[in-house]
């Protein structure tokens, strides 16, 4: 199909909780202050709904003063009124869209003198249907702000799947898995339209993240949380998280593939996406900030060649509405010592690599597990490195280098030096970390973060950065703003 144009479709939960909360208000500043920045310029689509009990749809049609507000009750029947004035060009539907965020912090609040019936429940899954139904002929960019555990419809969450009696013993790993699979089952019919889905999350009580995060995985999306969200201590970070996920730079329509040398082979795939086949990445946003990593492993028992390539090449289509080829090819030299390898070694980028291997670990077998892999591969790395450089003849390994063997206690290569620091950093981290202490919750927003970040934010996720107190200005840590 021919490329399509930037569109962002908000889907806001406006239950009780929601209202009240302030997340509202704070939405309404942040895409009002984006919109003139909003990738894409004259082509920019847009549109906004909003559910508790029932489903909101608001018809912006250009020329309009203000947005006409539509509801559909009938879960099960769900339609979708006037689908024409849905999803809009920003431009020609400007004062209606403005007039709608203008009135989106207090629209569903209640006061003495305009009495309000506010919902307890949310149809979060008849909600994305009703927004897929919208979009799926374009695709884009779907962010959606969540409140309260979904309760009606397709996607509900029991409130059961909470059970503190399983944290910190080996049935934990329970917790951490999905509950059910509709949401993955959404995610990838997201994907193959072209839908990117980035999930905010605003929980008070348990919200079952673990299950709905599947949306922002496997739709190239983000997850972000807000645990007790005030606007007084959350809503400046908010609304700048916002503001960052609508205007960074965005490749949409994007797909992925990772080529390697003949006598190589890619094994696993890391970051969120979806496979098509065996090695096809669907990416329905590939941002400035997305980062993917792979096993490389031997296919054959020895390479010929004395370099190794690596080609990746990322097809997407710009904001602008040009279709584009990035093409990145890396040539590694082979070696047979040892040492070579080990001089080689970024340390922050294979900590960042390891640290997916054993999220993977920890969501299959358990975080003891997940712990005992970090543990033991950090052994297994040093030990190959201070073994220095050796090789086999007649089934009896020789040292290449004669002096290695007068050495009693060989140091730590400089470049590996701060793997044990960071690999206990990891097990003392959020998401790999045993004890009662984690709430599930919490557990999966880490894991998602270590799934996500790059190498430079990884490290400060893991490792906390130290300041100098006693010389601080008196403006530090103030706002900007």
């Amino acid at each position: 199909r021919p490329p399509q144009p930037p569109a962002y479709f908000f889907v806001l939960d406006v239950s009780a909780q929601a209202a009240q909360s302030g997340m509202l208000s704070a939405v309404s500043t942040a895409v009002k202050e984006c919109l003139d920045d909003l990738p894409g310029g004259e082509r920019t689509q847009i549109g906004f709904l909003t559910f508790d009990a029932s489903v909101h749809y608001y018809s912006l049609k250009a020329g309009s003063a203000n947005p006409q507000m539509l509801v559909v009750s009938d879960l099960k029947d769900l339609f979708v009124p006037a689908p024409e004035d849905l999803l809009v060009n920003l431009r020609d539907s400007r004062e209606c869209i403005d007039a709608f965020l203008d009135q989106l912090g207090t629209m569903f609040t209640t006061t003495d003198e305009t009495p309000l019936f506010q919902s307890h429940d949310s149809c979060l899954g008849p909600a994305l249907k009703a927004a897929y139904t919208i979009t799926k002929q374009i695709g884009g960019k779907m962010l959606v702000f969540q409140s309260i555990l979904p309760t009606l419809g397709d996607g509900s969450i029991p409130a059961s799947r909470e059970n503190v009696r399983m944290m910190g013993t080996p049935d934990e790993v329970h917790l951490l898995r999905a509950g059910q699979s509709w949401y993955k089952d959404t995610a990838v019919e997201f994907s193959r339209s072209q839908i990117c889905v980035d999930l905010f999350l605003f929980p008070y009580s348990y919200i079952d993240v673990a299950t709905m995060e599947e949306m922002a995985r496997y739709s190239s999306g983000t997850l972000h949380t807000y645990v007790g969200y005030t606007p007084r201590n959350d809503g400046e970070r908010f609304q700048s998280d916002l503001k960052h996920t609508l205007l960074r730079p965005t490749a949409f329509e994007s797909v992925m593939r990772v080529r390697c040398t003949k006598g190589m082979r890619i094994t696993n795939f890391y970051g969120n996406f979806f496979i098509r086949g065996t090695d096809l990445l669907a990416l329905p946003n590939c941002t400035s900030d997305s980062t993917f990593g792979f096993d490389l492993a031997h296919d054959e028992s020895s390479v010929s060649g004395r370099v190794i390539t690596i080609q990746s090449a990322l097809l997407f289509t710009t904001s602008e509405g040009e279709r584009r080829i990035r093409v990145l090819t890396q040539a590694l030299p082979v070696t047979g010592l040892m040492s070579e390898v080990v001089k080689s070694v970024d340390v922050e980028a294979l900590v960042c690599l390891l640290a997916r291997q054993a999220l993977q670990v920890s969501l299959k077998t358990g975080l003891l597990n997940a712990r005992t892999r970090l543990q033991q591969t950090c052994l297994d790395i040093l030990r190959g490195a201070l073994g220095g450089d050796k090789r086999v003849i007649s089934g009896y390994t020789h040292q290449t280098d004669p002096n290695a063997a007068k050495t009693a206690e060989p140091d730590i290569p400089e470049n590996l030096e701060l793997l044990p620091l960071y690999t206990l950093a990891l097990l003392k981290n959020v998401a790999f970390r045993g004890g009662t202490d984690v709430h599930p919750d919490e557990r999966i927003q880490a894991m998602h973060r270590l799934n996500t970040l790059n190498v430079g934010e990884m490290k400060r996720f893991v490792y906390a950065r130290m300041y100098a107190i006693h010389d601080m200005p008196p403006d530090a840590g103030m706002s900007f703003a």
